[in-house]
């Protein structure tokens, strides 16, 4: 190693030692900017509340928080919402879904980060395209595909990734003081045309995500909590 590169190391080393001298006494934490409780009704759209399993209780922390409504539509499209308020302990309150989608049968064949237009600031969150097979009466197999969008809410800061997530939580609490409480918001809707007579295909089953998303932001987004100084 050249004496050049020890030097950089070790200025590095003696920047992140010395900086824990300068770490916060004391962590205060900033509600996340949702309404946990969901609308009944988004546009025309009515919402009936679902169970939270106790294996899902189980997984998380004591003092995770959750709401969870099926919308349905007079044409019968069906949206599925779900929040999970983050408890003190991050580590056990949120995950991403890719963690849980497993468990539950389903197949994540694709990831990417997408905007959905709103009638204020554009929305980016992480969408993910699933797949799971579903036996039938007669003992066949029939493939069920959904679309997940799904983000994160903190008290100041929006983001679709779970590690941009992280290092939002680093940087505040060594450099402000604070932990921004996280609530994590997933749409997730089936697309119908494998199993059902005019059912929507993957483009259209996006477009009424985004459509339903755009409806549902205004009635969850609050303002932003201010930090405390």
């Amino acid at each position: 190693m050249t004496t050049k590169r020890l030097g950089s190391l070790q200025a590095v080393l003696l920047l992140g030692l010395g900086s824990v001298f300068f770490l916060p006494k004391e962590i205060k934490v900033q509600p996340s900017a949702v309404a946990l409780s969901l609308p009944e009704e988004v546009a025309d759209w009515h919402g009936d509340n679902q169970p939270i399993t106790q294996a899902e209780r189980d997984a998380l922390g004591p003092d995770t928080q959750f709401a969870r409504k099926l919308y349905t539509n007079g044409s019968g499209d069906q949206v599925f919402v779900s929040i999970v308020l983050s408890g003190p302990d991050m580590n056990t309150s949120i995950h991403r879904p890719e963690r849980c989608l497993p468990a539950q049968g389903w197949t994540v064949s694709d990831s990417r980060t997408t905007t959905v237009p709103t009638d204020e600031r554009p929305l980016k969150a992480t969408r993910l395209a699933n797949i799971r097979n579903v036996p039938l009466q007669d003992g066949k197999l029939i493939n069920i595909r959904a679309l997940n969008y799904y983000w994160f809410v903190g008290s100041t800061d929006v983001t679709p990734s779970h590690f941009q997530r992280t290092w939002i939580d680093i940087r505040d609490r060594i450099l402000k003081g604070r932990n921004q409480q996280w609530a994590y918001v997933m749409v997730m809707a089936s697309i119908t045309k494998d199993y059902k007579i005019f059912g929507r295909d993957e483009k259209q089953t996006d477009e009424l995500i985004q459509a339903f998303i755009s409806e549902l932001l205004p009635q969850l987004h609050k303002p932003a909590v201010a930090p405390a100084r």
